[in-house]
């Protein structure tokens, strides 16, 4: 089976990538900006493109292709110097994918999976209240209005062709190299530094990459997961408190949490201007995934407490000053 797989150099892709690769019954076309990814077996091609857009021709690409994993996006970018901020997230996310998958269609690509985001559901839930897969999306940031956009484009275009379309929401995806603030939180446990983060009592669902991977590996040839949308968790909700003492245990650092309420950290976060961080660190976000077990026999295969083990130890091995 020949599938093409854009944003292969991304956090995702890269998981994709080192999973897909040891397949030897995969041939796989991998799409990327910039250098070429080195080390990579024999069987596995590299296209570079330009970028991702209304324009872009894939058509080189999709040669003979059956399936597209569609993991390629602009992502939530901090201090967005765009003049229209949407309308550069429309321009990738939307037109883009849309283009991608009319493409596709064209070139006879059996399956369009599509990794999207949790944020077309929305920003939080009340605790014990998850999203589920086929809500009413409530979106609320330009990245997940326009994800949000291209699934409501990519429904279209497999009610009128025979292009099977299959929609991935992760929640906050974390693993071996990841960035951003789970990197930031593990170097300050790392260094020991006290959190006033001791007495934080939401709940929130999160995924470890091997997870995603092996679910997006499973939608490739499902017969079940045809025009479906899928949520996608560890399958353990846990509070910020103790997602920290966890991760601590496993940097073999005990964490060093102070236990200030949550509504302190809350009015001091918005005298700030750091809402959407108080949101993040105090707010709840829990997703059911009854529906990706039960339609697809999915069972997430690695622990919580596995997948910070193994996220300690790269970060251990490179990241860790």
């Amino acid at each position: 089976m020949r599938v093409l797989l854009t944003g292969a150099t991304g956090f995702v892709g890269r998981g994709l990538l080192e999973r897909m690769s040891a397949q030897v019954n995969l041939e796989l076309v991998a799409a990327v900006r910039g250098r070429p990814v080195p080390g990579l077996p024999e069987h596995v091609e590299t296209l570079q493109i330009a970028g991702l857009d209304a324009d872009t021709d894939w058509r080189k690409a999709l040669d003979g292709v059956e399936v597209v994993i569609h993991s390629a996006a602009r992502v939530h970018v901090m201090h967005d110097a765009a003049s229209d901020p949407l309308a550069a997230f429309r321009n990738v996310n939307v037109e883009g994918t849309l283009s991608l998958a009319r493409q596709a269609e064209k070139a006879g690509v059996r399956r369009f999976i599509f990794i999207s985001s949790i944020k077309v559901n929305g920003e939080g839930t009340p605790v014990g209240m998850p999203y589920i897969a086929d809500a009413q999306p409530a979106p609320v940031d330009h990245y997940g209005i326009s994800k949000m956009e291209a699934e409501q484009g990519l429904r279209a275009i497999a009610a009128e062709t025979e292009l099977e379309i299959v929609i991935i929401r992760p929640t906050l995806v974390y693993g071996p190299g990841v960035k951003a603030n789970f990197l930031s939180m593990m170097r300050w446990l790392h260094k020991g530094v006290p959190l006033p983060l001791g007495a934080i009592h939401n709940r929130r669902s999160l995924v470890a990459l091997d997870n995603l991977v092996d679910l997006i590996m499973t939608c490739i040839d499902h017969p079940a997961a045809v025009n479906q949308t899928f949520l996608v968790s560890d399958g353990e909700d846990i509070s910020t408190t103790e997602l920290l003492r966890r991760m601590g245990a496993a940097l073999g650092k005990p964490a060093r949490l102070l236990p200030v309420p949550s509504w302190v950290l809350e009015v001091g976060a918005a005298m700030l201007g750091k809402r959407a961080l108080s949101q993040r660190l105090c707010g709840s976000l829990q997703v059911d995934i009854s529906k990706t077990r039960e339609l697809l026999g999915w069972v997430p295969p690695i622990s919580v407490d596995v997948a910070l083990r193994k996220t300690a130890e790269n970060f251990l091995e490179h990241q860790a000053q």
